[in-house]
């Protein structure tokens, strides 16, 4: 077996299509956009290469077939809590089914991020934000969400049995959105509610500017230094609401409000890939014409959460009940599509949020992803992620 730079347009395109073999008689496989891969590797589209590089190979078999392919990167930003070790990524994996194909793939990664100083690979990840291509699938190999990563499921030994620790799994949860919240959730959420000093209302496309700052400051006070998050400015929230702007359903974005400062959000966006899917990786002209003609005229019945925040002060005290109360007198009315509805990835770090996705009513794990750790030092002591308080 041999290994390849992806160093010019060629090995690049094939490191885009060599997937198509690996999941050609997979049918819960959702082929991405190629441009969504793409953009990753892009120093114009991505801004992880501000603070880090990255390196692509291609694995080729004796019979000149193409059999693999892996990312390698480092990035000044990526920390975990608790890390005393320089930590790179992997990730963008695919294989056949054959352990000595993986292990000479982890090795020429391993092997680039040593030269670079690093002494251990978290894996599968994103070079970027941790909200697409995160985490080994390890249950619930169904359709993934748009962006999330899917895998056979012989990838977990092909990690595992080359030394990848488990560092933090990643829950998911889904729901039938039509199901009646707990009597406890609505009494909560009355409780609330009769303050006349609380509100709620959706995002307006209309108004972006104003809704981007709200999100930004709930967001950076209830996230920002949690588990990787990173502080998001107004500015950055309001390019990444003109980016989901033509597929964003704004009943579904909702805010919460105590007199006039934003208190609360939740956010969520229709499911993407179910439009996706009929795509087969493209989006030029043809395609977008699709979109558009599949978006108007065949309904999206799936719907993910992507961001849900309560300011710390009024953290504990009904507000989250209040916020998700709201939302659900739309999406269980008659005026709403949505029949499935799913959560993206909570870390198993991370106890406060998985309490609030489990007091949503009648939740179940839809699946599981791994964030795998390998120590380059294999006499070093390992540790999980730490819990969040």
């Amino acid at each position: 077996m041999q290994i390849h730079l992806v160093n010019d347009e060629v090995s690049a395109r094939q490191f885009i299509t060599l997937p198509l073999a690996i999941y050609k008689n997979d049918p819960n496989w959702i082929r991405p956009l190629d441009k969504d891969v793409e953009d990753v590797f892009d120093p114009k589209k991505n801004k992880a290469f501000r603070f880090g590089k990255v390196v692509r190979w291609l694995l080729q078999n004796d019979n000149g077939q193409l059999c693999g392919r892996i990312a390698a990167f480092v990035n000044d930003k990526y920390k975990n809590k608790g890390d005393d070790v320089k930590v790179g990524g992997i990730g963008f994996f695919e294989c056949i089914n054959n352990q000595d194909a993986a292990n000479k793939l982890f090795d020429t990664a391993k092997s680039w991020l040593q030269e670079q100083g690093i002494e251990a690979m978290d894996g599968p990840i994103n070079f970027g934000e941790r909200d697409r291509w995160w985490g080994l699938v390890t249950k619930g190999f169904q359709e993934p969400l748009y962006c999330m990563n899917y895998n056979p499921p012989y990838y977990v030994n092909l990690f595992e049995n080359y030394g990848f620790q488990l560092f933090y799994e990643q829950v998911c949860f889904d729901m039938d959105p039509k199901s009646p919240l707990s009597a406890k959730m609505w009494e909560r959420h009355h409780a609330i509610a009769s303050d006349p000093a609380f509100s709620s209302g959706h995002i307006e496309k209309t108004r972006l500017a104003k809704y981007a700052a709200d999100f930004a400051n709930v967001y950076n006070k209830a996230w920002a230094g949690h588990g990787g998050m990173k502080q998001m400015s107004t500015e950055q929230v309001l390019l990444l609401f003109k980016k989901m702007k033509p597929v964003m359903d704004e009943k579904i974005v909702r805010f919460a409000y105590y007199n006039t400062e934003a208190v609360a959000i939740f956010t969520n966006l229709p499911d993407l890939n179910q439009w996706f899917k009929h795509l087969n990786g493209k989006f030029g002209l043809l395609q977008k014409l699709k979109f558009l003609w599949l978006k108007k005229f065949k309904p999206n019945k799936k719907f993910s959460g992507l961001v849900f925040g309560v300011v710390p002060e009024w953290q504990g005290k009904g507000v989250d009940a209040y916020i998700i109360g709201e939302s659900a007198k739309w999406v269980q009315s008659d005026a709403s599509p949505y029949t499935e509805y799913e959560m993206q990835w909570i870390g198993d770090f991370n106890p406060k949020m998985l309490n609030i996705a489990r007091s949503l009513g009648q939740v179940t794990r839809s699946r599981n992803l791994v964030t795998y750790r390998y120590l380059f030092d294999r006499q070093k002591e390992f540790k999980r992620h730490p819990i969040l308080n």
